[in-house]
């Protein structure tokens, strides 16, 4: 590309692997969408690059890359997440067998660049101020560079509302917008910070709401997830802008709902929670890990303690918003009780989505760091190709690592049995206080979700058929309004039961491989922890 300017720019969004927990792609299929979550990054790239410039966006989990694609494009740029580190090298060593330069960029190659040397060019960071630099390089002829952008230092402000129309609404479950960066916390296994700092910083109101008029005069109805890594890190931002939010909504006659993450504490302030409400905040992803007090600290997850869980979930659940939560299995503090108590955890706190994983550790985060200085860290940890289950243990656990494996996969195992899951929704359903929640014309979309769940249970997998049904009555005597969350998690079970039953054997195999005859032998006579009453 010597001599020459970029005139059309290829953006390709990797494939995530096949079997991630967030895949969800059974329950996209089962109402007719292509993908869980639209992607938000390259798209905001895509919005920094000259008007002047050609730009087209292609998902690799929705649509081919083609020869006729990559013909068109002087230039290709892509990046993602450590999940989608093998396809991100796919298309890095496509463009290189074809002579079109191509530049990476993303979480996975900031903390990890090395690992994407073969690309021409490497963004590491936050884009907004690098790619003015980036740019004059490729009109300056340039054939290949770094640009690495000062850490934190990144002004939210100055992000342009991305290129929303670049993408194919109609393929997507979910759009993302972001409405602050950074997380107050300090968790040891967690890479947040080191990317984006311990001072959560956030947009104005005004641009946040071009952010959602944009996708609104392109006709998207449905719902919006804020991607924020905890959108409670900054509550002064945030309970300014909610209440211009929910006046937004109210104007347009609530066409969006919203998701998002945040951590526990949510459950201690009743303003935030109710100010969520009115925003139509229908779920909220949190990060629970262990139900062990001193693995909690010892992760520095300390926000985590103090508390009853399950009564903090239970509060966000009184405030109309469903808990999803993620657990981790391999810390070096558990003991051997720990499958058991995290199942108890869940069910006391009707949790229906919850990711279980094994404890993985991440490029540049403080336990990684912790373990090389003790000589734990697999030679090969970086290059994960594997899913967010995390079948693999990429460092020396203190426990016996098929003890590990086994726990994880004991709770994964119980559930998302089909009887379990489904009475984790039928308590979560009695107690969702949906009064006041609103979406446009909500009562055409629960019909067409339930046609959609009928024709699955009946005719497609009936394994499920008389759960959701149960589910379904249950809810419409005791709490009517909250039959949409039961749709919405009937559905998603077409993904977690079948995966919930890879997960199992995928880390069966795991254990066969790693123990010894003798040791083999007595796994397969003991039993698994019994799912409590």
């Amino acid at each position: 590309m010597a001599g020459m300017r970029a005139r059309n720019v290829l953006m390709v969004y990797p494939r995530f692997v096949a079997d991630s927990f967030f895949n969800f792609r059974a329950a996209c299929e089962a109402i007719g969408r292509r993908s869980a979550a639209a992607p938000l990054g390259l798209i905001t790239v895509a919005a920094l690059l000259p008007p002047e410039w050609s730009v087209r966006f292609l998902d690799r989990n929705v649509e081919e890359l083609t020869e006729r694609d990559l013909a068109w494009a002087d230039l290709v740029m892509t990046g993602g997440m450590i999940v989608q580190q093998r396809d991100t090298l796919d298309i890095i060593r496509m463009c290189r067998a074809r002579a079109i330069p191509v530049a990476v960029g993303g979480s996975d190659a900031t903390s990890s660049p090395h690992v994407y040397r073969e690309a021409d060019f490497q963004v590491i960071g936050e884009a907004e101020d690098i790619m003015a630099e980036f740019v004059a390089a490729i009109d300056g002829g340039a054939g290949h560079g770094v640009f690495e952008a000062a850490k934190f230092q990144i002004d939210v402000r100055k992000s342009p509302i991305p290129r929303f129309d670049l993408l194919k609404l109609e393929n997507y479950l979910s759009v993302g917008v972001q409405f602050s960066r950074g997380c107050p916390f300090t968790c040891e296994f967690c890479d947040i910070i080191e990317l984006y700092g311990r001072v959560p910083r956030a947009k104005t109101n005004d641009q946040m709401l071009a952010e959602l008029d944009g996708l609104y005069r392109l006709g998207w109805r449905g719902m919006v997830e804020f991607v924020d890594d905890n959108l409670i890190g900054n509550k002064k931002a945030l309970k300014k802008f909610l209440p211009e939010l929910a006046r937004w909504l109210r104007i347009r006659g609530y066409p969006f709902e919203f998701a998002t993450e945040a951590s526990i504490n949510l459950a201690d302030d009743d303003e935030l929670l109710d100010l969520l409400r009115q925003a139509n905040f229908f779920t909220v992803f949190v990060g629970i890990e262990s139900p062990d007090t001193d693995t909690l600290i010892a992760a520095g997850k300390k926000q985590n303690t103090r508390r009853s869980i399950a009564e903090s979930v239970h509060k966000i659940h009184a405030a109309g918003i469903f808990v999803s939560a993620g657990f981790i299995v391999g810390f070096d503090t558990e003991h051997g009780g720990v499958a058991n108590a995290m199942v108890t955890l869940i069910e006391d706190a009707a949790l229906p989505v919850c990711m279980v994983a094994l404890l993985s550790a991440l490029p540049n985060t403080q336990l990684t760091r912790r373990l090389a200085k003790e000589g734990r860290l697999h030679g090969d940890y970086e290059i994960m190709h594997f899913s967010n289950l995390n079948f693999t243990l990429n460092f020396e656990t203190r426990r016996p690592a098929i003890e590990v494996m086994r726990d994880c996969q004991a709770v994964i195992g119980q559930i998302y049995d089909a009887p379990s899951y489904f009475g984790r929704v039928r308590r979560l359903a009695r107690a969702l206080d949906c009064r006041g929640r609103r979406a446009r014309t909500p009562i055409r979309r629960d019909l067409y979700d339930a046609a959609r769940l009928a024709w699955h249970t009946m005719v497609r997998d009936t394994s499920m058929r008389s759960e959701v049904w149960k589910t379904v009555v249950d809810c419409l005597w005791h709490n009517p309004r909250s039959l949409r969350a039961v749709l919405k998690l009937s559905l998603v079970y077409l993904h977690l039961g079948p995966f919930s039953r890879y997960a199992v054997n995928v880390l069966d195999q795991r254990m066969a491989c790693d123990a010894g005859p003798r040791q083999r032998s007595a796994m397969a006579r003991r039993p698994l922890p019994a799912l409590p009453v």
